[in-house]
């Protein structure tokens, strides 16, 4: 059961960020000016479906090694992106549209997640370890796929 609350969590980020209040795209774009032209809405629904998918294929395999391998590296992303929304809405001081599913989603199922996994031994300290970097790094690979894509238009 554990393993498809990310789905579950992702879809209502997806939903604060983009259906109600909405307003991520517009509000990504002045937040990153210089990689505006990246965001497009195709590329952001082929990113979230991905997200889903992935989240999904996470509960399909529940707790195998590589299912909770997956799990955590998803957790880790996840809890990389509820800090930006948190950080991008203490730094502009004004919302960013997700910081709220973020804060009350991913953030307690990232340490819930990785403690119950942990505790369990459903994966190794070292495995944990790579999923946190790995996941940890979404968000600046991310930004540097948007620069070198705003580059190239």
């Amino acid at each position: 059961m554990l393993t498809w609350i990310p789905l579950a969590a992702a879809a209502l980020h997806i939903i604060e960020e983009f259906v109600w209040p909405g307003g991520f795209a517009a509000w990504y774009r002045q937040y990153h000016p210089a990689i505006a032209r990246s965001v497009s809405a195709r590329y952001l629904v082929i990113v979230n479906a991905i997200l889903l998918g992935v989240c999904a294929l996470a509960g399909v395999l529940g707790f195998t090694p590589r299912g909770a391998a997956l799990f955590l590296t998803i957790l880790a992303v996840l809890f990389g992106n509820a800090i930006f929304h948190l950080a991008a809405t203490i730094r502009l001081r004004r919302y960013s549209p997700g910081v709220v599913t973020g804060v009350l989603l991913y953030l307690p199922l990232g340490v819930y997640g990785y403690s119950a996994v942990l505790s369990a031994h459903l994966a190794s300290a070292e495995t944990a370890i790579a999923a946190a970097i790995l996941g940890g790094a979404y968000q600046t690979i991310s930004v540097a796929n948007h620069r070198r894509r705003a580059a190239s238009m």
